[in-house]
């Protein structure tokens, strides 16, 4: 198993609280050491903390779909608490206040309803029941594995977050009990320093997960620490749903997430580590996110990310876990905000406001496409294409040209991109924007704009699946978007992530701006989510989320 302090490198900024756009300085962090940090926007050394995530290789049933005892299940499952046993000794000797493990590491996956049911630990309710279960292992039968956690968490003196199955008990007059007589969970457990089981939460949103049963109502699980106040949980599926996850933002005071998750990556838009991010910059908090590591089936990425910077890891070559441990701020600065301080001195600054304002932007080389007032066919506009990414229909438009003004739409939202380029590498880009309901693979809406890295030459490449890339470039990218839950996401060649200069809401429009990447740009995309055109729910906003009212 390694252990890195960080595992990647990200900008650092310091900012004027009372405005969006400002002068940002750079933090790169060094494999292997700390992060350099070049500006002073972080606080001092009493207001942070030491936080560790860890992903994990699990050791795998061989069947998982044949029926096993209860000895058999702790032989397998003892195995990888051996090694998160291994992982707390080491983080507890760096410092860590905090552990995080990702979800099915201890038992799994592709188990059936029945199949599973040796794996699952009874869960007393924590709200009934004050339980330490290292110093009372005989107090409830089928504990084995919560009773070695609790002592991983009692012995490495600190807070301790695992995923494991869980059973619960319902009589026949319960009118959702299931007919086997009990409810299965996929659960998450956070354990305190001394041992304690603190709270349990139940995921909602499961994954194609015949094991297990949705909660009859949604846990909202917030637990209280004395390093860094108060955290949210939830797990895997559900960063892409309002509930638990934005619901539990509506606390301002909750500024840190542990998220378990067993994430199988997909680009250009929803890889691991670039969800986790863009959920860290959107609501302003930090968010520990432990994966699994199973690079044979797309799995890998896990990350500490502030709204500042990540120490992440994302390795489809080793066949090994990997923990990351770094120190972090109690109260986390925000990327996001209101304002304008640049419009006076930046040139693209002012083209942008033109732009927003109407006025034509008019440059030798630029190609301008007007979805609903520019001629379809002019000398220096650039056909539409529609080509499928993420499963859904998205309309582009080719990224030509050293220097340019785009635009696109479908359905209500028009994405602009205006951009310069250094040098025009041999690759296609193209601006894409989808605004629809996505039905693969769960249901849910969402507008986009992005702009990504063609997976070769063709139009019909864009939107296939790619990690490097050579063209460099200097942007805004802007939508009229009719949310405000948008996630900004930027990728650059080798799974790199970048922090935006700028982004936020000018003239009720959502942008990013981006100069100076490290390298190649890969995907750089505002993920708009319509919870309300899932369910027909709207809710307001959390006070971390910006509307664009200013």
């Amino acid at each position: 198993m390694q252990t890195l302090l960080t595992s990647g490198a990200m900008s650092g900024a310091g900012r004027q609280l009372a405005l969006l756009l400002c002068g940002w300085c750079m933090a790169a962090a060094v494999p292997g050491g700390p992060a350099e940090e070049g500006c002073p926007a972080e606080p001092h050394q009493a207001a942070r903390y030491v936080a560790a995530v860890y992903e994990h290789r699990s050791f795998l049933s061989p069947d998982p779909l044949a029926l096993t005892s209860r000895k058999q299940a702790l032989e397998l499952m003892n195995r990888n608490l051996d090694i998160y046993e291994q992982q707390v000794t080491t983080a507890a000797r760096k410092g860590a206040q905090i552990i995080v493990f990702p979800e099915d590491g201890i038992h799994g996956f592709n188990f059936t309803r029945t199949s599973i049911y040796p794996f699952l630990d009874f869960m007393p309710s924590p709200y009934s029941v004050r339980w330490n279960p290292c110093l009372e292992p005989h107090r409830f039968s089928d504990t084995e594995v919560l009773q070695r956690l609790s002592c991983m968490a009692r012995t490495g003196e600190m807070f301790l977050v695992a995923n494991l199955g869980t059973k619960q008990p319902c009589h026949s007059s319960d009118p959702g009990c299931p007919s086997d007589g009990r409810y299965q969970f996929n659960t998450n457990v956070v354990f305190s320093s001394n041992g304690t089981l603190v709270d349990r939460y139940r995921k909602h949103n499961l994954y194609f997960e015949a094991a297990f049963d949705t909660p009859l109502e949604v846990d909202h699980i917030i637990f209280d620490t004395p390093f860094a106040g108060k955290f949210g949980v939830f797990t895997c599926f559900d960063i892409l749903f309002f509930d638990p996850a934005v619901r539990l933002l509506r606390d301002s005071e909750v500024k840190h997430v542990v998220y378990p998750t067993a994430w199988m990556n997909q680009l250009p838009l929803l890889a691991a580590i670039q969800i986790q991010r863009a959920f860290a910059i959107a609501f302003g908090i930090n968010f520990l996110a432990a994966n699994i590591h199973h690079p044979s089936l797309g799995m890998t990425g896990s990350g500490i990310h502030t709204p500042l910077k990540s120490f992440w890891h994302h390795n489809m070559e080793s066949p090994e876990g990997h923990l990351i441990i770094a120190e972090v701020a109690k109260n986390p600065l925000g990327l996001i905000s209101t304002g304008n301080t640049t419009g006076k001195t930046d040139p693209s600054h002012r083209k942008f406001l033109e732009l927003l304002a109407g006025d034509p932007y008019s440059e030798k080389d630029a190609q301008d496409v007007h979805c609903d007032r520019a001629p379809k066919s002019t000398t220096n506009a650039s056909p539409t294409f529609n080509s499928e990414m993420m499963y859904d229909n998205f309309t582009l438009v080719p990224v030509l040209g050293r220097e340019g003004h785009l635009r696109v739409c479908a359905n209500g939202l028009c994405c602009h991109l205006l951009y310069q380029r250094p040098t025009v590498s041999q690759e296609l880009y193209a601006l894409g924007v989808f605004d629809g309901l996505h039905t693969v693979h769960g249901t849910y809406y969402v507008q986009v704009c992005a702009l990504v890295k063609c997976g070769g030459l063709s139009f019909d490449t864009c939107g296939q699946e790619i990690t490097e890339a050579t063209g460099m470039f200097e942007f805004r990218l802007w939508g009229n978007f009719s949310t405000p839950y948008i996630f900004p996401m930027l990728l650059t060649s080798g799974m790199t992530l970048e922090t935006p200069d700028q982004l936020g809401w000018e003239s009720d429009h959502y942008f990013l701006k981006k100069r100076g990447l490290s390298s190649g740009l890969v995907t750089a995309a505002l993920y708009g989510r319509l919870y309300e055109k899932d369910s027909g729910l709207w809710e307001t906003p959390p006070p971390h989320i910006h509307t664009g009212t200013g």
